[in-house]
């Protein structure tokens, strides 16, 4: 009996060297989490071969659908977890707070609490050792590969030091987090898939291909672009010297969180951008929120705050126009 547990404990451990020789030969300075990437990657092959099958002909109501599940659930990441929860822009009513909680579980991603640290982490350590997704690592990695690696030593350490006592303490968020795989089961697979078959009529294949796939990876990947695209393509008009950029490719994919160079430079502005522009629908959102009484307490950088800026520090890609008037000051 002890010479059979022994003999399973040498081919783990040899079979535990192998993936880690295997992945020092491939450079990578992680570890990689075999399973997550397995199931990650088998997703992706599952989804071209249904969508290939079953996505077409579909009901215009499951496109339509489909989209406004991207924009809700958009809307969750970007106004939710980013804006409001990772950066305090503005402040919220119990309605709003639990419209923005089911909107971003039906996104699919980590829950608030780890969302809220690794971006947090990631503005302290922005493109360095210590950010989970630098830049600097290339594009793959800090696209998706970040997710399928754990974290190294330095990510570890600042994720420490980042203080979360807001989201746990909070006793909504609390709620979430602690149920939040089937928070997030319902509201991003069962209750679109029920919605499109039963109320819209939709066959249950074409269904899984527009929600389970299509709309699905379509947000997961658009919100990963803000990591990747915009710490590498685009212009820096408001801080030349730190890596985030402005592009607008990633700002229409994503409600405008493409405006990366000017969120890294006034992180506080509900905006995101500099102006409230047709596509910046996060902050037109929060607009309209403000003006029922569900949002309040918005904050933004002052005209003469961004105008100096980046007549210090930017690229000149945007001519600026001086501010003269005291009363644009007074700008909320």
């Amino acid at each position: 009996m002890q010479k059979e547990t022994k003999t399973k404990a040498i081919h783990s451990v040899s079979l535990s060297e192998l993936f880690q020789s295997f992945e020092k030969s491939l450079g990578f300075k992680n570890k990689i989490k075999w399973q997550l990437s397995i199931i990650i990657f088998l997703y992706h092959v599952i989804a071209v071969f249904w969508c290939y099958k079953y996505a077409i002909p579909a009901k215009w109501q499951t496109i339509v659908f489909a989209y406004v599940m991207y924009i809700y659930g958009g809307a969750g990441v970007v106004i939710g977890a980013h804006r409001l929860w990772t950066h305090k822009t503005f402040k919220v009513k119990l309605p709003l707070q639990i419209l923005l909680l089911t909107a971003f579980a039906s996104a699919g991603q980590n829950s608030v609490k780890q969302w809220v640290l690794d971006h947090r982490v990631h503005h302290k350590c922005s493109d360095t050792d210590g950010d989970p997704h630098n830049s600097s690592r290339g594009l793959f990695f800090s696209h998706i590969g970040w997710l399928m690696m754990k974290k190294n030593d330095q990510v570890l350490m600042h994720g420490k030091q980042i203080d979360i006592s807001d989201i746990t303490e909070d006793p909504v968020l609390h709620f979430f987090d602690k149920y939040f795989t089937h928070f997030k089961l319902l509201f991003c697979f069962i209750l679109p898939f029920y919605i499109n078959v039963y109320l819209l009529g939709e066959t249950w294949q074409c269904a899984i291909a527009w929600q389970w796939f299509i709309r699905f990876l379509t947000l997961f990947h658009s919100e990963l672009t803000v990591n990747s695209l915009a710490h590498a393509y685009g212009y820096r008009p408001y801080n030349k010297d730190i890596v985030p950029t402005e592009n607008i490719v990633v700002s229409a994919l994503t409600l405008t969180e493409g405006g990366h160079n000017f969120h890294h430079a006034f992180p506080f502005d509900y905006r995101s951008a500099e102006q409230v522009k047709f596509y910046n629908l996060a902050a037109i959102f929060i607009n309209v929120f403000e003006k029922i009484g569900w949002a309040y307490d918005l904050r933004k950088a002052t005209p003469t705050m961004i105008n100096s800026m980046a007549q210090r520090l930017g690229d000149g890609s945007l001519r600026r126009t001086p501010v003269t008037n005291p009363e644009l000051e007074k700008e909320k």
